[in-house]
């Protein structure tokens, strides 16, 4: 039984494990087609050929471009300087000489066609690259540095290699080749330190030739401080020569061991420009190590995340051994197998698009092998990737325990963890690579009898590596997936239904809604009236804008009609005065009128029982005023006021129609009497 049931586990795990493979290897086709290809270069159409700057070609032509620079720094002082050097081996150097001038003028061609971004794309017109160049202070550099100077040898002679100074002129394109190498090496400190030793090399290189030159104008051996007498044998070879004058120059600027007084004017300023060069080397030596050295601390500190700060607080603070033992195996374990727990902080400097690059290609594996985060949208993934926090947890330390409120879930990328008991030593379950919890806590599911609480003790085997995703990180990314948040929750329903921790009747949508769903309502009608009253406030201040343009414009208009004003100011209040009397009268006329005309208008029974309104009416009808009020019913009465009122009301828009007309029809006319008057002055 125990074979068979062995068997029985093997084979879906066998078929688990072949779909995963089959997975990784599609993935990994996927990604090699998404991977950009680097346009090769096409020779037969040589005449448009471009260089990339940041393609591989040009990096490699700067590495190449180093080695006749470097000839040529080295080569042209110490030939200038040792004789014997420059008389054995002539050939040779005539042969360097000329070689290095040919690449310097296929690097003026290379430069030529280099290409520069315009509004971020790269320029290809080679008319146009090549005008860039000309018109640049780079060309007059490199023009400098390959002017023909050697025809000065047919002047000279062929053994003064002085003519070829001005090849020194292309360091500009030495540090660029060194720049370059430093950012795309893998060990820049390393290689800082080395362009540092390269830099004291020639230095030390060239202050030797300086001071076996000086020695033969003093004269060799004339005192203790020059090069001694060359015609001793011992002292007559080329190697001596060169490697005495290297020691002495490493010992003047390095300050170590005792040299020789000098005894002449010549010597004495050597030496004071030696030593002031020493300091300035001293100085550029100590801080370069510095950096280095700090550097190299920072890359601590991604494995030792403030470790002398905890140390110094557990020096300080009575805390027992064993918590202290635990701390520092926690560090070196983070050490030792080079564990990372600020990636977040690491790649902060670089744009999103390449954080969720690298999280996809480091994480996205681990995410995906999560049971509720299967068929989601790959959005969605790469959005939950860089929400992902790594932490490290030591053997026999708890990740969370039976009834903790969860804020985060976990997902097992190494290691072993046990679903242990209340004591701590009985073990329902071991968790492995890929397997979760917690996620049930985090996605707030209607009729969850639980809550928000841990169901179970979860305590690590060995050394753990897990990712936490936060209940927040995951709440924010969901808002945006409504499909995926949906297809999560039904999954931690089942899980729920499953586990028989699922209340039915809450989940039905009996159960209240909760107070963050809520809050976050009032939030969205908040910043909606919010919008709201910036927009009226917008609409006010624009609307003040116009009043006041137009109040502007009616004084502008109305600047000369001051005198006019008070010349027919008397006129104009008589008038106003009678077409008042009259408009009074009409109004009473005509609401006595209205009201005969209604009560004489009204029909059916209305009229036979106005008819007997001087005398006593009906006995059905009830006893009526006698006189003038008795023609009608009372409500009768009502209406015929109701009716003058309106018809009243209807006389007065009619009369204010009647005065703007005459406003309107007296404005041209004033404006005429004043041109008159204006005319007249």
């Amino acid at each position: 039984m125990d074979c068979c049931s062995k068997l029985a586990r093997w084979k879906p795990t066998q078929k688990q494990n072949e779909e995963g493979e089959e997975r990784k290897n599609g993935t990994e086709g996927e990604e090699e087609k998404e991977k950009p290809k680097e346009p090769k270069i096409n020779w037969t159409n040589w005449q448009n050929w471009v260089v990339d700057p940041s393609g591989e070609f040009y990096y490699h032509w700067l590495q190449v471009m180093m080695f006749p620079i470097f000839y040529n720094w080295v080569v042209i002082i110490c030939r200038a300087c040792f004789y014997a050097i420059q008389e054995n081996f002539l050939a040779a150097w005539l042969t360097l000489d000329y070689i290095s001038d040919l690449f310097y003028m296929a690097d003026m061609t290379v430069r030529g066609r280099t290409g520069f971004l315009d509004q971020g794309i790269l320029v290809h017109e080679v008319s146009r690259l090549v005008k860039r160049y000309l018109f640049s202070r780079s060309f007059l550099w490199d023009l400098a540095s390959v002017l023909p100077s050697d025809l000065l040898y047919l002047h000279l002679g062929v053994h003064t290699p002085l003519v070829r100074l001005n090849r020194l002129l292309r360091t500009r394109r030495l540090s660029e080749a060194l720049d370059r190498m430093e950012t795309c090496t893998a060990y820049p400190n390393t290689f800082r330190i080395a362009k540092l030793m390269l830099y004291i090399f020639v230095l030390i290189h060239w202050n030797a030739c300086f001071y076996f030159a000086l020695s033969r104008y003093v004269g060799f051996g004339t005192d203790r401080w020059v090069y001694p007498n060359i015609s001793h044998p011992e002292f007559a070879s080329m190697q001596r020569q060169y490697f005495h004058c290297f020691w002495f120059s490493a010992q003047i600027f390095t300050t170590v061991g005792d040299t020789p007084l000098p005894r002449r004017e010549e010597e004495y300023l050597f030496m004071i420009a030696d030593l002031l060069i020493a300091v300035l080397v001293f100085a550029t030596i100590v801080g370069n190590v510095g950096n280095v050295i700090t550097s190299l601390r920072s890359q601590d500190n991604v494995f030792f995340p403030n470790h002398e700060l905890v140390k110094s607080y557990l020096g300080r603070r009575t805390i027992s051994k064993d918590l202290r033992h635990r701390v520092n195996s926690w560090y070196q374990h983070l050490y030792i197998n080079k564990k990372i727990t600020r990636e977040n902080e690491i790649l902060q400097q670089l744009p999103v698009s390449l954080q969720t690059e690298i999280a996809v290609s480091v994480h996205l594996p681990t995410l995906s092998k999560v049971t509720i985060f299967q068929n989601c949208e790959t959005s969605l993934l790469e959005e939950l990737v860089l929400k992902l926090t790594p932490q490290v947890y030591s053997p026999g330390e708890y990740v969370c325990k039976k009834g903790d409120v969860g804020h985060e879930m976990y997902i097992i990328k190494e290691g072993k963890l046990a679903v242990v008991a209340d004591d701590g030593v009985t073990q329902f379950a071991v968790l492995g690579e890929g397997q979760f919890f917690g996620e049930i806590s985090i996605l707030n599911i209607k009729g969850n009898k639980s809550g928000n609480r841990r169901t179970a003790n979860i305590r690590s085997i060995g050394h753990s590596d897990l990712f936490s995703l936060s209940k927040e990180d995951l709440t924010a990314t969901l808002s945006e997936f409504p499909a995926a948040k949906h297809h999560l929750e039904e999954k931690g329903r089942q899980i729920l239904t499953k586990m028989g921790m699922l209340d039915e009747t809450a989940a039905d949508g009996s159960q209240p809604e909760c107070m963050e769903d809520k809050v976050d309502q009032l939030e969205e009608k908040l910043d909606s009236l919010r919008t709201k009253l910036a927009r009226l406030m917008m609409e006010l201040e624009s609307s003040v804008l116009k009043m006041e343009t137009r109040v502007e414009q009616l004084e502008l208009q109305t600047e000369g009609w001051g005198g006019i004003v008070a010349e027919g100011g008397e006129e104009e209040e008589e008038e106003g005065e009678e077409d008042d009397r009259e408009r009074r009268a009409e109004v009473e006329f005509g609401g006595r009128g209205g009201g005969r005309v209604w009560g004489g208008g009204v029909g059916g029974e209305g009229d036979s029982e106005r008819e007997g309104g001087d005398g006593e009416g009906e006995e059905e009808d009830g006893e009526r005023g006698e006189g003038d009020g008795g023609d009608g019913t009372e409500e009768e009465v009502v209406k015929g006021v109701k009716v003058e009122e309106s018809v009243g009301e209807v006389e007065k828009t009619e009369v204010e129609q009647e005065e703007e007309e005459r406003e309107m029809k007296t404005q041209p006319e004033e404006e005429k009497s004043d041109k008159k008057k204006d005319g007249e002055n």
